[in-house]
Formats: structure tokens, sequence, C-alpha cells
């Protein structure tokens, strides 16, 4: 039986999804010789609106006609390949690498499972240093439009999200296609660096989330999978990477004066962003501030024979007193006795 449509909200937030969209979904139905007609209404599109060049609709009517779509023509690819995905596919290869350990093990499954469904794509997860990479080579250039490439990239992107229960940033978001009417939606669908006109499709990020463990089970995905299209548009806030992203800010500039404006701006988010999402993680920059200090400090006390007296003046304390003070309050121990436990 097919899964209800939900409904669309009466105060209906801002249209920012392509009606390209909307109309590929529709070219879906008639290349299976169907009429989207009911699909369009359940959505509340109307046959004036769809032909809107430059038309937009909500996520949520998109949510509506492509649940919709992928119920009445058993194709959750939505035409986008030579053959049908029968409804259900996604949710198997979903299935098939939610026991992974990490979430980089759990996208090369699914990457490599996805090539059982169809064979007119080939999706790979790379990585190149400390930049990670899903990208999707097409086995006949252009033989897969638009749509099915955004589709394919957004909702491993998606899924990717929710494994790790966190927003995973975009460093950049590549097209083999010039740049559509609509181009200035894709700057909400893949928020990053965009490019146009490249060899192929593909997406790519920190490697460190990779290692992300996996925070959802098999009870989970059976809820999500229930009504699993807002994956393509659901918003995390949480950033699992960040800590360790404020971390690295601090550790390789020990030498600059860190405050929340600075370290804001190195990664590109605003500071109230920065102090909640710290605190989703149960962490404070003052916190981070100070292990990266006293890791500097263990590390000169272990590596070197520096007196105290220079240990404190390198990472910042204006004299031994203050540091041996706040050492043992981080360590339980006093620089000196720090020193001995832990002979070179």
């Amino acid at each position: 039986m097919p899964i209800r449509p939900p409904e669309i909200a009466k105060d209906k937030p801002a249209a920012a999804t392509p009606m390209a969209f909307a109309k590929a979904i529709a070219s879906a139905y008639r290349l299976y010789g169907r009429e989207p007609a009911g699909a369009l209404k359940l959505a509340q599109i109307t046959p004036a609106s769809l032909q809107q060049i430059d038309g937009h609709i909500t996520a949520a009517q998109m949510e509506v006609l492509s649940g919709a779509a992928m119920h009445e023509l058993d194709d959750e690819a939505l035409g986008a390949f030579s053959r049908r995905l029968p409804w259900g596919s996604y949710g198997m290869l979903a299935r098939a690498s939610i026991t992974s350990p990490n979430l980089g093990i759990a996208l090369r499954r699914w990457c490599r499972h996805h090539a059982l469904l169809t064979d007119d794509i080939v999706l790979r997860v790379t990585t190149s240093g400390n930049v990670a990479a899903i990208t999707v080579n097409e086995r006949k250039p252009g033989g897969v439009a638009e749509f099915g490439l955004v589709h394919v990239l957004r909702n491993i992107h998606g899924l990717a999200c929710w494994y790790v229960d966190s927003r995973i940033a975009l460093q950049g978001a590549f097209f083999p296609f010039a740049a559509p009417p609509h181009a200035d939606a894709y700057a909400l669908m893949f928020p990053g660096p965009l490019r146009f006109g490249a060899a192929q499709a593909e997406i790519r990020f920190d490697a460190r989330y990779l290692d992300l463990p996996l925070r959802r089970d098999e009870k989970a995905l059976q809820q999500m999978l229930q009504r699993a299209l807002p994956l393509t548009v659901l918003q995390y806030r949480r950033d699992r990477l960040l800590v360790q992203q404020v971390r690295q800010v601090l550790a390789t500039q020990p030498h600059q004066g860190h405050n929340a404006a600075g370290v804001a701006e190195q990664l590109n988010i605003s500071v109230r962003t920065l102090h909640r999402q710290l605190r989703e993680e149960g962490a404070s920059l003052q916190q981070l501030k100070d292990e990266v200090r006293f890791g500097r400090a263990k590390d000169f006390l272990n590596r070197s024979d520096k007196p105290v007296k220079q240990v404190a003046a390198a990472v910042g304390f204006l004299n031994e007193k203050s540091f041996t003070r706040a050492f043992r309050l981080q360590t339980g121990l006093t620089p000196s006795e720090f020193r001995r436990e832990n002979p070179k």
C-alpha cells in the first residue's frame, strides 16, 4: 500500500526548489506512459505554474511530489537511469551499510552496492590529503540528466549526515553541465563553493568526517524509511567535527591571541554558531583553548629540559607561579611532578 504523502502546511515557507525539478518528475511519468496530474495535484502544483521557466516550489511540495512519484512509478530514481530502482532500493542500500563501524566504510559500501542497481553511474568515495570526495562517474557522459545527478548526491549527502547525526559541511560541489537558469538554488542545496562545467559530479568535504562512528541503528533506520525524503532537505545544526576543527585552529596558530571572532572567521561560521555548536557538543572555546595550551605545556615538559619558567612563557603565562597553579588544576600535578612521572 502506498504511503500517504504528508500534507503541505498552510503557512508555506519560501519557495526555493526550482520548478525545473518538478518538470523532471513530470517527464518521468510520461517516460513510463503515465500522467503526473494526480501527483501534481497532491503537491498543489498547477499545470500553469509547472510551465513557469523561473518558477519555484517549496521543499514540502517537492517532498510530496517526489514521494507520490516514487510510489506510483515504482522508481526511486524517478526516471534518471536506464532501468527502474524499485521502491525500497535505497532502503536496501542503507540496511547494507548501517552496521559499518564508521562513516567512511558505510559510504563505500553504499556506493559499491549502488552499482548492483544500475550501471549508468559509478559512485566512489576517495580521499586526497585532508579532503574526501564522493564522485559520480557516468558510463555515458551526459547520459544522466541534471536532476538525476542532483538527486543522487543530495541523497547520499543527506544519508551521511543522518548516519552520524551531524551537519557535514561541504568544501565544494561540482557538476558536469553548464550553470542552469536556476543556479541560485544550488547554494541552498549544496552550501559551499560551486562549480559548473566540471569533469564529473562530486561533493567534497573534510576527510575526518569519514572516521566518525555511526549513531543510528536498525530501529532508527526503520523509522527513517517511513519518510526518508526529508533526508535530502534536513539541515543539521550540530557539526560533530567542529570541536576537532577548533582544536586544529588553536594548535596550528599557537602564538595568536585567539578569541571567538577570530576562530569563527577561520571556520567560516558566525560567533553565535560557534558557541552554540560547541555547547551542543558539551564543550566551550575556553575549555578547548586550555586543552591545547596545556597539551603544548606537557609536550614541552616531556620533550625538553627547559626550566618551568621558560615553559610557562612559551605557552602564554605571565609567570611561573600562575602557570604552576593552573597546571595543577588541570592535571593534579605541578609541572615538576609531571616531568618526574613522565621521563623522556
